[in-house]
């Protein structure tokens, strides 16, 4: 069941809303309607997989529990940790593991018939988040409904923000018909459809670009340099706006339950340098790298040597962290490599000229998408080849090239949403028709067609 699909937005997510409301006043009972909810919303996908999340939950409930008790001396948040791992290991990583090691070995190797749960890495990341911040010392330990709700509540469940046990779990108490009800519904509504024509105005328009130009390359066709460009640029549009509308939806979800989650995106395309970038690019992503990877492994306390290494040890593991390939994993490593010379030239004091530095980091960025999409090194060099002129320049027949244009515009320049349906529009009964007119027309373009899946699913 997708966001951006007519089945949830008008059957699943009315009556999960009128229950929530009704019960409002009843802590316990909307709690538990929010978790049924938000299993019957996972079970759609695959209902086999509902015992792993549940499972899970009580496993790592049951460990801070025992933990709170003192039991075995304080190591109980890591053992939960090493648990998550696994799980994760198991349905991400098996088969990669297991044809590298077989590669190396120079055996053949049969994959294993593993299905990847929906949103793994990001439940099990917050899970071990929780953990670690208890091994750290935080002594929050909580109920099982306000724990269950807090790792599962659908808007964030499959594909985030990854969101803190902090960040939330307090907000439960308040009744969302508290003051300021309708302004949550209202604003709530407003960045949900904006994530909604994001994700179907937009980046499936860009899909419809870059996917086949990807397909060609990947097949063995010859691209040339203009129709390299295409792919890797409207690629780049898609990504953002396809996981971007994705969060704005899920936090738009969230304040229309009377919860606030974290922010994701903030302008990541207008960044003049790398490390920017990774400020205001999945930003919940970004901070558990920060406090989880690359503190504990130095940070910037031992010297700018240490400090590139960690950095680049971090993003390696961040590359890993979103699909089992080795293309993932030298794409976060570029990404280590380049905010290490990041760091090292800010320590020169000096610094580029706006300009300068915008079209430096956004060519990076682009060229390390193609990577990113690409299924394999010799796609992803073929591409790269093109671009840089190898294969000629020649032209580029775009269909949508003025909603390629519109869309870079946007990334660049645009309002951000949060700023726009939290800031800029004031709460008004008149914003009702054309936000309900707007939804209608969404809901037409979509259509009885298939709704295309986020890109972040699959990790």
């Amino acid at each position: 069941m997708l966001f951006n699909s007519p089945l949830f937005i008008l059957v699943f997510l009315p009556p999960v809303l009128a229950l929530y409301y009704a019960a409002a006043e009843r802590r316990t009972l909307r709690q538990a309607i929010a978790v049924a909810a938000s299993l019957g919303f996972y079970g759609y996908w695959n209902y086999r997989f509902v015992p792993l999340l549940v499972g899970l939950t009580v496993v790592n409930y049951l460990i801070a529990h025992w933990h709170g008790r003192g039991g075995l001396r304080g190591h109980l948040p890591m053992i939960g940790v090493a648990v998550n791992l696994a799980v994760l290991c198991i349905f991400k990583y098996a088969n990669f593991i297991g044809g590298n090691l077989a590669a190396l070995a120079g055996q053949p190797f049969q994959p294993w018939d593993i299905i990847l749960p929906l949103g793994i890495s990001f439940f099990v990341f917050q899970k071990i988040s929780y953990l670690i911040d208890l091994k750290r010392g935080d002594r929050h330990i909580y109920g099982l409904l306000d724990f269950s709700m807090f790792v599962s509540f659908f808007p964030q469940l499959i594909a985030g923000p990854l969101v803190r046990h902090n960040e939330i779990i307090g907000q439960f108490e308040a009744s969302p018909c508290r003051p300021g009800m309708w302004e949550n519904l209202g604003r709530g509504f407003v960045l949900f459809l904006l994530g909604i024509v994001k994700k179907a105005a937009i980046a499936d328009t860009m899909a419809l670009i870059c996917d086949p130009l990807f397909q060609q390359a990947a097949g063995g066709a010859a691209l040339n340099g203009a129709e390299a460009w295409a792919a890797a640029v409207t690629y780049t549009l898609q990504i953002y706006f396809d996981f971007s509308g994705y969060s704005d939806m899920a936090i738009g979800l969230g304040l229309m339950f009377g919860l606030r989650l974290p922010f994701n995106f903030n302008a990541p395309y207008r960044s003049i340098s790398i490390r920017e970038f990774w400020r205001r690019w999945h930003m919940t992503l970004s901070r558990f790298l920060r406090d989880y990877l690359y503190i504990p492994l130095g940070g910037s306390r031992s010297g700018p040597g240490r400090q590139a290494l960690n950095v680049v040890l971090t993003m390696l593991l961040g590359g890993l962290w979103h699909g089992a390939s080795w293309t993932f994993v030298a794409w976060g490593g570029l990404h280590g490599l380049a905010l290490a010379v990041n760091g090292a030239w800010n320590r020169t004091g000096r610094r580029l000229p706006w300009g300068l530095g915008w079209v430096s980091t956004m060519l990076f960025v682009i060229g390390a998408w193609v990577l990113f999409r690409s299924p394999d090194f010799g796609t992803a060099a073929h591409i790269l080849a093109s671009m840089a002129g190898l294969n000629g320049i020649g032209t580029a027949k775009l269909d949508n090239a003025l909603a390629v244009d519109l869309a870079a515009v946007l990334a660049v320049f645009g309002p951000t949403s949060q700023s726009l349906a939290l800031e800029k529009l004031r709460p008004s009964p008149w914003l009702a028709v054309p936000a309900g007119i707007a939804m209608v027309l969404v809901l037409l373009l979509i259509g009885g067609r298939i709704p295309n899946e986020f890109i972040y699913f699959q990790f």
